[in-house]
């Protein structure tokens, strides 16, 4: 399935609306990317996608990325070091579960929705809105290449300088400086 076919244009509409929604009680910043094909570690595909959309660099380090490539069937969560520091253990195997659920039934649409507004109460628990907070990321999904290996995503953002990854484990990701922090859970989708 080719990255933009994975939602219907009411069903992203409505994803990003949900974003929009999650971010009014919180500082943090919540994107979703697709993708159709991934040649590389989901994980580190993540990695760097976080990296080119410019995740890394809000304020207080509190965004997450819902990472998708639809042809290995495969999704990654992955958090900041601000939003890591702070939830409680098991927070991201919850998303992640409550993910390969609706997606496995090819609920898309709402496995999005639902997990947008559980990472949302989240940030907002730890990362409460305050006056003169600035949406510092773009709402809407990006998509990348359909046959993204290490191509730029299109995504609403500058480029950040890429860094190169590695894993350690299946519950954390490893980058060179301070991206240590960042914790990613990869989890099969439909199986």
């Amino acid at each position: 399935m080719r990255a933009r076919d994975f939602l219907t244009r009411e069903e992203r509409k409505s994803v990003e609306d949900c974003i929009g929604q999650a971010e009014l009680t919180t500082s943090g910043e919540i994107r979703i990317h697709i993708e159709t094909k991934c040649k590389v570690d989901p994980r580190e595909r993540a990695l760097r996608t976080f990296s080119i959309l410019g995740m890394d660099r809000t304020v207080l380090r509190n965004a997450v990325l819902i990472y998708i490539a639809t042809e290995p069937r495969k999704f990654v969560v992955l958090g900041d070091k601000g939003i890591n520091a702070v939830v409680p253990e098991g927070f991201w195997d919850d998303v992640c579960r409550l993910l390969r659920s609706k997606l496995s039934s090819d609920q898309r649409a709402e496995a999005l929705t639902l997990a947008v507004r559980k990472i949302g109460e989240k940030l907002s628990e730890f990362f409460p809105y305050s006056p003169g907070d600035i949406n510092e990321l773009p709402d809407e999904i990006s998509y990348g290449e359909d046959d993204a290996d290490d191509s730029k995503p299109d995504g609403n953002a500058a480029p950040a300088s890429p860094k190169e990854s590695k894993t350690d484990s299946d519950s954390k990701a490893d980058q060179a400086d301070d991206s240590k922090d960042k914790s990613s859970k990869k989890v099969d989708s439909r199986k």
